[in-house]
């Protein structure tokens, strides 16, 4: 005979998986935030700089941003060699450094 499925304990199950990948994406965005130096900014102009990063169509500067975020990624896991604290290539830098080279010439807006 088939074993009867709890399709209600199967739901919760999935309920609580989806909370906690959320709950440990929230905290790897917070660390992410850390990580760039990023924290020393207060939120009202932090959430300012990424709404204008959203909504700029400028694809020259989004690219420039995206090579500047994989540099920085590259080069944490060069400095780092222990356990990473954001998923990724590495999460060892200080955070406040300047990892990613300082300005890439590349308007940011």
């Amino acid at each position: 005979m088939r074993k009867v499925r709890d399709y209600d304990a199967e739901l919760k199950a999935l309920g609580d998986k989806a909370r906690a990948l959320k709950a440990k994406r929230v905290e790897q965005l917070g660390q992410l935030v850390a990580a760039t130096g990023a924290d020393a900014l207060d939120a009202e102009t932090l959430a300012g700089v990424l709404l204008d990063a959203i909504g700029s169509k400028d694809a020259d500067a989004k690219e420039a941003w995206r090579a500047k975020g994989a540099a920085f990624f590259q080069r944490r896991g060069r400095k780092g060699g222990g356990a990473a604290a954001i998923d990724g290539p590495g999460a060892a830098i200080e955070p406040g450094s300047d990892a990613a080279g300082g300005s890439s010439g590349t308007p940011n807006g």
